[in-house]
């Protein structure tokens, strides 16, 4: 079956009381209109055509998806004129269009495959979706007759006493064949809203002979429109709930799934542990047997299978190595890789830092703009000097090198093969393979020197 989505999104959202257009508020992350794109794009149309109004330039840059048109809807003049601003995009295409709405981000794949497949079977023109609300309130009524055949979509403000104790409902989803587009035309306005009803489509068919169907096959939550910011916390609550579950379903092992969050753009392997407080970001892919401890931060990174994250770590664009061990208390900032079976330790922040394979940075230490070899050893306090106050400098430290404590690396330097570094040293020049390098002045002893000074400061006092 061929098939193309429009998806409504020239809404105005006033009750969100934002300048953002509603369509771009976010859940879990993701504006809402992602949302939909992200589902509409799992069922492979031909083509994915957004109607927006006035703010449609915002809109292009906040949203991605293939072969993604966007069409305008000069004036907000309803559901009706906005799918009617598709057409022009639509004109050489000959199949079933699917009708979705930008508020609806819970919306499932599989859901409309569902509708998707009783469209087809039933031979119908036009085909609506609609569920049973436990409170219909705002929704358009399904109104059929006595033998259960629909006769029309009734909005609430249009709807009678009775219709309006009706709780089958319409979701707003639609499956339209290309042939029955031409129903936008006859459209009717509104007198009392001045606006063109998308929903007054599906009782024209029914007028023209043509077949129409409504299939009661959604779920309440999955069609919950967002309007307003508390139904935008629900979703994202609910969307956040799905993540988790599905992720549970796929062998993740979470401690506590109500204190994580994980956004939807994000993959996670299977006998992975997730400690509490865990926030797992866009872009993010974690491989399998990883365990990442409470209070971190991930973003954009990629963490290879077996590897352990410890508490109140962030990491931000980097790549984490097999086996290798981060945390507790470490930043790995952007640009930042971590070799298989390296350990980083607490206090320590890497800024566009290679750390090689074995190397260990226990504690206390920045290395920014630097690459360490394998099995490198880098003291507590060790600094790397990368920035002159106008260009950064990289540090190169080749393998097997010890480091000793508090050393200050002063950029561009290089330290070579199975180098060792005396503690407290401030490298300016490079090292030689196998050299120690010793900076620090030698010591000297000033014989009762902090006896004298206590007496001048009680003498002193005694004045």
């Amino acid at each position: 079956m061929r098939t193309a989505c429009v998806i409504l999104a020239a809404g105005q959202g006033k009750r969100m009381k934002s300048s953002l257009p509603k369509v771009l508020h976010r859940v879990c992350g993701i504006p809402m209109l992602q949302a939909v794109l992200d589902t509409a794009g799992r069922l492979n149309p031909e083509r994915v055509i957004i109607v927006a109004g006035r703010q449609m330039d915002l809109i292009k840059k906040e949203v991605t998806a293939p072969d993604l048109r966007f069409m305008l809807q000069k004036e907000p003049k309803g559901t009706g004129d906005a799918l009617k601003s598709a057409m022009p995009a639509l004109k050489d295409f000959k199949g079933v269009v699917i009708v979705l709405n930008g508020d609806t981000p819970l919306i499932e794949p599989q859901t409309i495959r569902r509708l998707l497949l009783l469209h087809q079977k039933s031979h119908s023109a036009i085909s609506v979706l609609s569920f049973h609300a436990e409170d219909p309130k705002g929704y358009g009524r399904i109104v059929r007759d006595s033998t259960g055949e629909f006769r029309a979509i009734v909005e609430e403000k249009d709807a009678d006493n009775s219709q309006k104790k009706i709780h089958e409902v319409n979701s707003g989803l639609y499956a339209i064949n290309h042939d029955a587009f031409s129903l936008l035309d006859r459209l009717a306005v509104n007198r009392q809203k001045g606006e063109y009803y998308l929903t007054d489509i599906a009782a024209l068919s029914l007028k023209q002979g043509l077949r129409t169907s409504v299939f009661a096959i959604g779920g309440e939550a999955e069609f919950m429109g967002v309007n307003t910011r508390e139904e935008l916390l629900r979703a994202s609550e609910l969307m956040r709930q799905g993540i988790v579950r599905n992720c549970i379903s796929r062998g993740v092992n979470l401690l506590d799934p109500a204190s994580v969050y994980i956004h939807p753009h994000t993959s996670i392997g299977r006998d992975t542990t997730i400690y509490p407080n865990v926030f797992i970001e866009a872009g993010t892919k974690i491989g399998s047997k990883v365990t990442i401890y409470p209070h971190v931060r991930i973003l954009r990174s990629t963490i290879d299978d077996h590897a352990v994250i410890r508490d109140l770590t962030v990491i931000e664009d980097s790549h984490i190595r097999t086996c290798a061990s981060v945390g507790p208390f470490a930043h790995i900032r952007p640009g930042s890789e971590i070799g298989a079976h390296a350990r980083i330790g607490n206090f320590v922040e890497l800024k566009k830092t290679l750390i090689g394979k074995g190397a260990k940075a226990s504690h206390l230490s920045y290395l920014g703009d630097a690459v360490i070899g394998r099995d490198v050893n880098i003291g507590a306090g060790t600094i790397t000097c990368n920035y002159d106050g106008q260009k950064k400098h990289q540090t190169i430290i080749a393998d097997n090198v010890f480091v000793g404590s508090d050393t200050q690396f002063v950029a561009p330097v290089k330290i070579g093969k199975g180098a060792y570094i005396g503690a407290g040293s401030t490298i300016t020049r490079d090292v030689l393979p196998g050299a120690l390098a010793v900076s620090r002045t030698e010591q000297r002893n000033i014989k009762d020197w902090a006896r004298k000074r206590q007496v001048k400061a009680k003498e002193k006092i005694g004045k």
